[in-house]
């Protein structure tokens, strides 16, 4: 089993990165795999090239300010799609999570005015629960991620329908809940205190992950969990933490969303679940488990709304930026195929 912190975080020599017997293709092969982030920020920043000559407008701060404000709510979702997916699962309720934490929040704060600190921690409370519920079935019933999460999907959503009668939720404009949609100007650049706090989100996640046993732990247990119980992890326990620990960033996913949309929608969250998964994807991390960062995740995320955004300003029929979505995730899975059959 390969040390995860050696494979995804630690910088390498030249000579580790690309050996001198390999051909140039081999030594680009080497440099991606001890650099899961980099194949998607060499695509972001061509991606803002050519999209800034495209369409001129796309430059606009404006423009990039509401880019960077429309990846907060996919890219804190990423964050603990991205945990999952480092061990190897899948989380297909986790846009319908955030939906009904979020739903939770509103209606207690609006329809029962609790107070919104109150009402933030008991949804984060129930976004922990739908996590915790995750990984439950993963680990103790020993389902596979892929049709655990399926069905929660469909109970989630079922409930969230259910306690919000169908119905959308309005805050009062100021409303705590609604804090993470205000926008925090920076000369002629507007961000959302969601934006910050989703950067801070990511900070955190990627600290942890490099720095601490238990990240080290995921990694492993992502690259061979037989590997990993023999060298002494509690590879249970990982699982079951990696899905709580998906629940929080659930929780304050729906936070952000709330600030996002002026309160709660119990019809919003079908496309997210897929979204965070493309953020991932793209962003480099292996649906195989043991490889890839966090950081690369927010990378994956701007990437599908650079291409989102720079094709609506240059005039691209909008099913064209489905399409470059489907293209762009394809693309991502195939380059993991071929880096993770380096060789030595």
């Amino acid at each position: 089993m390969s040390d995860p912190t050696t494979e995804t975080e630690t910088p390498a020599s030249a000579a580790d990165l690309a050996p001198a017997n390999h051909s140039p293709l081999e030594r680009l092969q080497h440099i991606l795999h001890r650099s899961p982030a980099l194949s998607p920020l060499i695509v972001l920043v061509a991606a803002i090239i050519v999209f800034g000559i495209v369409a001129p407008n796309f430059l606009r701060p404006q423009a990039l300010s509401l880019l960077v404000q429309q990846v907060a709510v996919v890219g804190a979702l990423a964050v603990g799609q991205t945990v999952i997916i480092l061990t190897a699962g899948i989380d297909l309720s986790i846009g319908i999570a955030m939906v009904l934490a979020s739903l939770v929040m509103a209606k207690l704060n609006h329809d029962h005015g609790v107070p919104g600190l109150i009402a933030l921690l008991i949804g984060i409370v129930v976004a922990l629960l739908t996590g915790l519920l995750n990984g439950v079935l993963v680990t103790r019933l020993h389902l596979p991620p892929f049709i655990v999460t399926l069905g929660t999907f469909s109970i989630f959503t079922a409930v969230s329908l259910l306690y919000a009668a169908g119905q959308t939720v309005s805050l009062d404009p100021n409303a705590f809940l609604l804090w993470t949609g205000k926008t925090l100007s920076i000369g002629s650049v507007s961000i959302t205190w969601g934006v910050i706090l989703m950067l801070l989100l990511y900070a955190v996640v990627s600290w942890v992950l490099r720095t601490t046993a238990w990240g080290r732990h995921l990694y492993a247990t992502g690259d061979d969990v037989d590997a990993a119980d023999l060298a002494g992890i509690s590879t249970k326990r990982v699982l079951l933490s990696a899905y709580v620990v998906a629940g929080l960033t659930v929780g304050i996913a729906a936070w952000i969303v709330c600030g996002r949309v002026g309160g709660a929608d119990p019809n919003s969250g079908l496309n997210y679940n897929l979204l965070s998964i493309t953020a991932v994807v793209i962003g480099g991390t292996s649906l195989f488990g043991g490889r890839g960062l966090v950081v690369g995740s927010l990378i994956g995320a701007l990437i599908v709304q650079v291409f989102n955004s720079g094709l609506a300003l240059a005039g691209v029929d909008p099913n064209y930026q489905v399409l470059a979505t489907g293209i762009l995730v394809i693309l991502a899975v195939s380059v993991d195929q071929w880096i993770r059959r380096v060789k030595a």
